[in-house]
């Protein structure tokens, strides 16, 4: 047999190291399998970052550039992000439909896939003209309708096509690497979120309302290539999973049972509080660096990369935290402590005039959602053992969005309400102060609701064999 030449082994010697490398740092790339390898995998977690470039928009962006820039009251900014955050809870309805979709073609992922990118790209090419056409008086109600609409159609695109993302990458990894594949689809949704969030900001630091057209369009356009590229190929046709004889069982019983498992109202309470205090703020972080503190449009959007990277670390003590058998409910406890905190940064960076305060109390507040999130979800799956795991993912996500949804308008309302009160920049700034104290007070009680709970050691072992932590189905 001829040698390899000298000049040949190199290279291969520095892939071989590289490829430790990254199985060893990267977040979960032990999920890859023979049968769904890395590559494949990264490819499939595309359409997660086109979900989290459309969150950074929808939830960053977009709100401080209508207060700010465009002087659009932030009542109706919050009402309009919290539109796509009500479509949420039909997140389990869109799952089971697409476990029971019938199709001649034998797909039952690729056409919800699909017409959840239709969506998200419709819903942002029309966004900026209707931004523009509400930014004068004559147009406004006009703007204001095409605005409804492409937030409607953004959030709806975006809740189904991660829906059915995440429930394709569940059927097509090994049962054994289900956890940790679908956890690594969670992870590159908030580094997309993170990277986003920069390059955004980057583009829209010497703000135009022409900039604000292309950047936009050009994430509509993204969106498409990313979730095609995404799609393809993925997954194969099985006519015999989509006929229209197979026997399934009705959602109705599925829920019946799950509402019957004892603590599920508490936890429910405890998760609709906490989701509250928390997401109140997001239409009001930009904005309130932008008014209260003078930021740019780049320097308010990295706060969502701020927030991005919080999370992700959240969720990565999350995991290790789980894998030892620690109580879930102590850790959503612990994410609500870090909640308060943070608040309390955001809070001091107004009288202090620190900005590097704000990014941090921005940092902590993801970390906060990070463990409150995984603690009530593995906690929400434990009470679900007898039934459907995706019945309790649903009711998570549906508490947990109609909440967000609601403090979201709640709290541009009352930051609208105190700046009326008192139209001068300290009037503005108690607006905002006003929320955030909300926030903490809505931390202590799911905290006193939670309490009794954290006892009961609720969903310990429900997840992997020996008590390992289980993301099979992990939402946004």
């Amino acid at each position: 047999m001829a040698s390899v030449p000298a000049f040949a082994k190199g290279p291969s010697r520095l892939a071989a190291r590289w490829t430790r490398v990254a199985v060893t740092w990267l977040p979960f790339a032990d999920a890859a399998s023979a049968e769904l390898p890395l590559s494949r995998l990264l490819r499939l977690a595309l359409f997660q970052v086109s979900v989290g470039m459309a969150t950074v928009l929808l939830n960053g962006t977009l709100n401080r550039v209508m207060i700010v820039e465009l002087h659009t009251p932030a009542w109706l900014v919050s009402a309009l992000i919290a539109v796509p955050l009500l479509f949420a809870p039909l997140r389990a309805v869109i799952g089971h439909k697409s476990d029971t979709h019938r199709s001649a073609l034998g797909w039952r992922r690729v056409p919800y896939i699909w017409f959840g990118t239709l969506m998200q790209w419709g819903g942002l090419a029309i966004m900026p003209f209707a931004l523009l056409l509400m930014s004068h008086p004559e147009t406004f109600y006009g703007g204001l309708a095409g605005g409804a609409l492409a937030f409607l159609l953004t959030g709806a695109g975006l809740h189904v096509t991660q829906t059915a993302g995440l429930a394709l990458a569940t059927d097509l990894a090994r049962p054994d690497k289900r956890p940790r594949a679908v956890a690594l689809l969670y992870v590159m949704l908030l580094v997309g979120m993170m990277v986003s969030a920069f390059v955004i900001g980057g583009l829209l630091n010497n703000f135009t309302p022409t900039r604000l057209v292309q950047v936009i369009q050009g994430a509509a356009l993204l969106t498409a290539v990313l979730n095609i590229c995404a799609l393809w190929k993925q997954e194969g046709r099985n006519p015999a999973a989509t006929a229209p004889d197979r026997e399934t069982p009705a959602f109705s019983e599925v829920w019946r049972g799950f509402v019957a498992e004892p603590h599920t109202v508490r936890l429910l309470v405890a998760i609709g509080l906490g989701a509250a205090a928390f997401a109140m703020q997001d239409a009001l972080l930009e904005p309130y660096g932008a008014e209260v503190l003078g930021l740019s449009v780049g320097a308010t959007t990295t706060l969502t990369g701020a927030w991005a990277f919080g999370a992700i670390a959240g969720f990565s003590l999350s995991t290790r935290v789980l894998e030892r058998g620690f109580d879930p409910l102590r850790l959503a406890g612990f994410g609500l402590v870090a909640g308060v905190a943070a608040f309390m940064m955001v809070l001091l960076a107004a009288p202090l005039g620190a900005p590097l305060l704000l990014a941090a109390g921005a940092a902590s507040i993801g970390f906060g959602v990070g463990l409150f999130s995984v603690g009530t979800l593995i906690a929400a799956m434990g009470l679900a053992q007898r039934v459907d795991s995706g019945v309790a993912l649903g009711a998570w996500g549906a508490v947990q969005a109609s909440a967000a949804g609601l403090a979201l308008a709640l709290g541009g309302i009352i930051r609208d309400t105190a700046a009326l009160l008192n139209g001068t920049a300290a009037g503005r700034a108690t607006g905002y102060a006003s929320v955030y104290s909300l926030e903490i007070i809505m931390m202590f009680a799911a905290l006193a609701v939670l309490g009794p709970l954290a006892g009961q050691r609720i969903g310990i072992g429900s997840g992997l064999p020996g008590g390992k932590m289980a993301l099979s189905e992990f939402p946004t």
